[in-house]
């Protein structure tokens, strides 16, 4: 099979946000029914990049090291006589996503968005990194 030539690339674009947050969307209306029911009322962002004050938070100085976060209280800790002060939110982060992607190259984008879609969720069910790790590694 013929290499395909560079300037076959010259009318592609990058995924935008729009379509980072259809891809996003259709991961969630994926998801098996008791992950997807527990992640009820959870409002999903995408933006190309945390801003500075989120990589602090987190320790953390290059923002392509930050795919995703999760923000809010997780359904252990919210009090149930009332509503969260705020929404849970699940950032996902365009330009990082992107580069682990093409990083990669053993993937598809929508898998990756995914991945870390999942994995932001499960901080608002209350898991941590290594549950989150045990339950991928059991698929």
């Amino acid at each position: 099979m013929p290499i395909a030539s560079p300037d076959t690339w010259n009318d592609q674009l990058a995924p935008s946000l729009d379509d980072f947050a259809r891809l996003a969307r259709e991961a969630f209306d994926a998801l098996p029914e008791p992950f997807k029911s527990a992640a009820g009322d959870v409002v999903i962002r995408v933006d190309d990049f945390a801003d500075a004050e989120t990589l602090a938070s987190v320790d953390l100085e290059d923002p392509f090291d930050l795919t995703g976060l999760y923000h809010g209280f997780h359904i252990g800790e919210r009090d149930g006589f009332g509503p969260a002060a705020e929404p849970s939110r699940v950032f996902l982060y365009r330009r990082p996503i992107l580069d682990e992607w093409c990083e990669r190259g053993d993937v598809g984008l929508a898998e990756i968005i995914s991945h870390v879609l999942i994995h932001e969720i499960g901080h608002h069910m209350g898991l941590d990194d290594d549950d989150i790790d045990a339950i991928e590694a059991e698929d």
